[in-house]
C-alpha cells in the first residue's frame, strides 16, 4: 500500500525538516530517520543576497569595470535617444532648405550610429565579464558546499536522503547562478536605466515627468502583492523538488528491491503524489512569477497613453516641441521598462533566493568539533584498545549502550554478537569517532581517543562493513583506496590475501578493468572481496569487520578466513558477525543484548555457560 504524502514528505524533504527524530541507530534495526514536516523558516532574503554578494567581493576589479561598462552603454543608449530631438525638430522645420535638413539628418545618423555602436559595446563587455565572475562565484559555492559536507558528522548524513542533497548541488547552485549570470546584471542595469532616464524626462519636461511619476505608486504596490506571492511558492516549489528528487534516488538505487517485492505499482503511487505535489506548487510558483510582466506591461501603458495624450496637448497649445514630445514618449516607454523587466526578474530572484538558503542551510551546520586542544600526536598506534564504563544514545532519551567496559590487545579478536538493534555496529561506530560517547572512556594505547586527531585516528583503524561500496575507477583504484601511496606489487598482494585475485584477474582488463554504478558488473561477494582486499592493503593496526563475509559462499569465506587470519596476526581485530561459525576462533566473544554485555569469554566457556550465546549458537545450528 502506497504511503501517503504528507508520510513521503515527512522521509524524504529534509530541506522542510524542523526536527529530525531518530527511530533506531545506524547500527542497529535499520537506521532509518524520521523528520517532521514542519517547514523550515527561511532566512531574511537580505541577509541571503548579502552571503551571495559575498562570493562575487572578491572579484571587485572586474565588477568595477562591469559597473563602468555598463554606466557607458546606459549613458549612450540616453544620449542615442536625446539625439532624435534635434532630427525630429531639424526636420520638422520647413523654414530651412531641404537640402540642408537632409544633410544634417545624414549627421545626426551618423551620430546616432557612433552611439548605439559604444552602448553595443559595452554591453557585450559587461556580460562578457560578469559571466566570468558569477561562474567564479559558482565554483567558490560549489567548493565550500562539498567542503562542509565532508566536514560533517554521520550524524547529519543520517538525516538527510541523498537525493535532496544532490539537489542542493544542482537544481538550487544553478539557480544562483542564473541570478548572477542575468537577473542580477538586468537588476543593476535597469536600476541605473532608471536613474538615468528619469534625470533625462526631468530635463525634458518637468509636468509630463510628474505625470509619469504618479504611476509609481501603481507600479510598486501592484508588483509588491505579485512578489509576496511569488516568493512563498518558489520557496516551497524547492523544498517539494528536493523532496522529489530524494524518492527519485532511493527507489532508482532499490530497484532490485522493487522488483522483488513487486512494489513498481506503489512506487508509482507514491512518486504520482510527491510529483503532483511539485507539479501545484511549480504551477502556482510560475503562475505569479508570469503575470508580473504582463501586469506591469498593461500598468505602463496606461501611463504612455496619458502621458502622449497631454504632451500633444501641450505642442498643439505650442508649450513643447514635436521633438521634445518624441523623446519623452521614448523616455516614459523607455522608464516603465526598467521597472517591468525588474518586476518580470523577481521571479527568477526568488527561485535563486530559495535555493541560495537551502545551500546555506548546509553550509551552515556545525562541522565535527575541532580536535582537543591538548592533543596527543604519537608516531604510531600498537592497537591495546580499551573501552571504560562507555554509555552512548544517538539521542539523549535513548540510551543505545549500557556501560560497556572491555579491552583488546594487537593480535586478539573480539567478536561481538547479539540480536539485531543490540548496539553492536554502535560500538564501532564510537570506536571511530563517528560519534562521541556520552560517558565512560575509549582509551588506545592509554590515549583518550578524544585527544587523537580525528584524521590520525581514522588512518589507524581499517573498517570493511557490510554494505559495500565501490568507487568508479579500475579495481587497482579501489584497492589502492586504503593506502594511497601502495604499490602495485602491495595492491595484488592484498588482493591475494582477500582471495580476490583469482576472480580480478579473470575480469576482461584484469585490475585495470573499470568499475562504475558502484560495481554493478561484479557480484556482491566480488565486490565485498575488494572491500576486504582495501581493508587488508590498509596498514592500520586495527581492523573491524562488520559482517565483511555475510554476502560471500560458505567456500570463499573459509579462503577469505585463512587469508584474515594472517591479517589478523598482528593486528586488534573486531568483528561483528551473525553467522557464529565465523567467531568460533575469537579470543572473547562479548553478547549484547538491549546495549549490555550479558555474557563474555570465548566460545567453549559461553557454551558451557548455556546462556544467550548457547541460545543463538544452537540455535543457528538447528537452522543449519
Amino acid at each position: 500500500m502506497a504511503r501517503s504524502l504528507e508520510t513521503l514528505q515527512k522521509e524524504y524533504n529534509a530541506a522542510a525538516s524542523a526536527s529530525v527524530k531518530q527511530r533506531h541507530g545506524p547500527g542497529g534495526g535499520g537506521g532509518r530517520m524520521n523528520a517532521t514536516n514542519t517547514m523550515v523558516r527561511p532566512k531574511a532574503a537580505g541577509e541571503t543576497i548579502r552571503r551571495i554578494l559575498s562570493y562575487v567581493a572578491e572579484f571587485k576589479g572586474r565588477i568595477a569595470l562591469v559597473l563602468a561598462c555598463m554606466l557607458l552603454s546606459t549613458a549612450a543608449s540616453l544620449a542615442g535617444g536625446y539625439v532624435l530631438r534635434p532630427v525630429i525638430n531639424g526636420i520638422a522645420d520647413v523654414r530651412v532648405p531641404a537640402a540642408q535638413r537632409v544633410a544634417h539628418l545624414g549627421v545626426m545618423l551618423g551620430v546616432m550610429v557612433g552611439i548605439y555602436l559604444v552602448t553595443v559595446l559595452g554591453t557585450f563587455a559587461q556580460s562578457r565579464l560578469m559571466i566570468g565572475v558569477s561562474r567564479s562565484a559558482l565554483q567558490r559555492i560549489r567548493d565550500d558546499l562539498f567542503t562542509r559536507l565532508e566536514q560533517l558528522p554521520l550524524r547529519f548524513h543520517d538525516n538527510k536522503t541523498t537525493g535532496d542533497l544532490m539537489s542542493r548541488f544542482t537544481n538550487d547552485v544553478d539557480n544562483i547562478g542564473l541570478m548572477l549570470d542575468q537577473t542580477l546584471l538586468s537588476l543593476v542595469s535597469g536600476i541605473i536605466t532608471l536613474v538615468g532616464t528619469l534625470a533625462m524626462m526631468v530635463y525634458t519636461n518637468v509636468w509630463l515627468t510628474l505625470i509619469t511619476v504618479a504611476f509609481l505608486p501603481v507600479f510598486v504596490l501592484g508588483s509588491r502583492f505579485i512578489i509576496s506571492k511569488s516568493r512563498r511558492y518558489y520557496t516551497a516549489q524547492q523544498a517539494a523538488l528536493g523532496a522529489a528528487n530524494g524518492y527519485i534516488e532511493e527507489t532508482v538505487a532499490g530497484q532490485k528491491v522493487v522488483k522483488v517485492f513487486n512494489h513498481e505499482a506503489a512506487c508509482e503511487e507514491e512518486f504520482n503524489l510527491l510529483n503532483d505535489d511539485l507539479r501545484g506548487k511549480q504551477t502556482r510558483a510560475l503562475f505569479f512569477g508570469s503575470i508580473t510582466g504582463p501586469v506591469m506591461g498593461n500598468m505602463s501603458q496606461v501611463s504612455y497613453a496619458l502621458t502622449a495624450g497631454i504632451g500633444g496637448a501641450l505642442c498643439a497649445l505650442g508649450r513643447f516641441d514635436v521633438g521634445g514630445l518624441a523623446i519623452f514618449v521614448n523616455y516614459a516607454r523607455q522608464f516603465a521598462r526598467p521597472v517591468n523587466e525588474i518586476s518580470q526578474q523577481m521571479a527568477t530572484v526568488f527561485s535563486a533566493l530559495a535555493g541560495a538558503e537551502r545551500v546555506f542551510q548546509v553550509m551552515d551546520q556545525a562541522p565535527e568539533p575541532a580536535d582537543s586542544p591538548d592533543v596527543a600526536r604519537p608516531d604510531k598506534l600498537e592497537g591495546y584498545v580499551v573501552l571504560e564504563d562507555v554509555s552512548f544514545g544517538y539521542v539523549p532519551e535513548k540510551t543505545v549502550l549500557k556501560h560497556i567496559s572491555l579491552y583488546a590487545k594487537p593480535g586478539q579478536k573480539i567478536a561481538f554478537v547479539g540480536s539485531t538493534g543490540a548496539g553492536k555496529t554502535t560500538v564501532t561506530n564510537l570506536l571511530n569517532r563517528f560519534y562521541d560517547i556520552d560517558s565512560g572512556r575509549i582509551t588506545i594505547d592509554g590515549i583518550d581517543i578524544r585527544r587523537l586527531p580525528r584524521d590520525f585516528l581514522r588512518r589507524n583503524i581499517a573498517m570493511v562493513l557490510q554494505d559495500t561500496h565501490l568507487f568508479t575507477g579500475t579495481v587497482r583504484e579501489n584497492i589502492r583506496y586504503g593506502r594511497l601511496d601502495a604499490t602495485d606489487a602491495e595492491v595484488e598482494a592484498a588482493a591475494r590475501m582477500a582471495s580476490a585475485d583469482g576472480f580480478i584477474r579473470k575480469l576482461s582488463e584484469g585490475y585495470d578493468t573499470r568499475i562504475e554504478g558502484d560495481g554493478a558488473n561484479l557480484s556482491q561477494g566480488q565486490r565485498q572481496l575488494l572491500n576486504i582486499a582495501r581493508a587488508a592493503l590498509s596498514e592500520a593496526p586495527i581492523l573491524v569487520l562488520d559482517e565483511a563475509t555475510s554476502s560471500v559462499d560458505t567456500r570463499t569465506e573459509r579462503l577469505i578466513e585463512k587469508g584474515m587470519d594472517r591479517l589478523m596476526a598482528t593486528r586488534t581485530t573486531f568483528v561483528i558477525a551473525h553467522r557464529l561459525s565465523t567467531v568460533r576462533n575469537a579470543n572473547a566473544i562479548m553478547v549484547l543484548e538491549n546495549g549490555e554485555i550479558i555474557e563474555r569469554g570465548d566460545h567453549d566457556d559461553l557454551l558451557a555457560q548455556k546462556g544467550r550465546y548457547y541460545e543463538l549458537y544452537t540455535g543457528a545450528k538447528e537452522l543449519a
